[in-house]
């Protein structure tokens, strides 16, 4: 009786705190994109250096609030070679399982930016900090593969869920061309990241206030570089041969 009410009290209090993270989460991503963003735009002498500033308080906004959710005991999390995201100028692919894969990413790899959906870049909570802070976010597939490669070059990294979608428990991994294509034309080196979260939590069509049976664990283990031939062409049988080996290390990191 004593372990039913525990539970219940404990998946109770969760539900309040899932509440309360959305909502500061809301508030920090204004307060980022509203307020720090214009700040940042007065005090640089260019564009990109205004966005460089507006990214360090994205990364630093992130590792806040992953601090603060598992304060709150809404989540645990641990990283596997989270050394390997050090690496500036990489492509991070990553599974998408959840919600909160990219503040993740995002507080871990260096001057990172992410190919965001249309519904994030368009909401009225996070339109303005992607923007300001030189995510991409263009309907556009070749505009975001010319845009991400650039960015490669100048030493950012670029964290990509090349399902194009949060993943489907239970389905296989599909990735679409996207990130191989970019690898290709930058000729940058792959990070990937395998990303898992028992029990699930926060999935595709799922409300954030259906909060799981006990707290989610999460695991991001980051895997090593994935180097492609400087010698191979950008043929889409190359392109293709790459997603495939990339598919393949990510089914064999189940």
């Amino acid at each position: 009786m004593l372990v039913i009410l525990a539970a219940g009290i404990d998946r109770s209090w969760r539900y309040f705190a899932t509440a309360l993270g959305f909502t500061l989460f809301a508030l920090c991503a204004l307060g980022v994109g509203l307020v720090i963003a214009p700040l940042a735009r007065l005090c640089s002498g260019n564009r990109a250096l205004a966005q460089r500033r507006v990214r360090r308080s994205v990364k630093a906004t992130c590792r806040g609030f992953i601090t603060l959710l598992k304060g709150l005991r809404l989540i645990d999390y641990r990283f596997i070679h989270a050394e390997r995201l050090q690496r500036p100028g990489s492509l991070v692919l990553a599974n998408h399982p959840t919600l909160l894969d990219a503040l993740f990413l995002l507080a871990t790899a260096p001057d990172a930016i992410c190919v965001a959906k249309g519904g994030l870049a368009n909401h009225f909570v996070t339109r303005s900090v992607i923007r300001a802070a030189g995510f991409i976010a263009d309907p556009n597939p070749r505009r975001v593969i010319a845009a991400a490669s650039e960015a490669l070059e100048n030493g950012q990294s670029v964290i990509l869920f090349p399902e194009g979608t949060r993943s489907i428990p239970g389905q296989p991994i599909r990735l679409r061309r996207n990130g191989a294509m970019i690898a290709a034309m930058s000729r940058a080196p792959i990070i990937p990241v395998r990303i898992r979260c028992e029990p699930p939590t926060l999935l595709k069509g799922s409300p954030w206030y259906r909060v799981p049976p006990r707290r989610p664990s999460f695991t991001f283990d980051v895997g090593r570089l994935v180097q492609h031939d400087d010698s191979e062409n950008m043929s889409m049988p190359a392109v293709d041969e790459l997603n495939r080996r990339l598919e393949i290390h990510f089914i064999n990191a189940v």
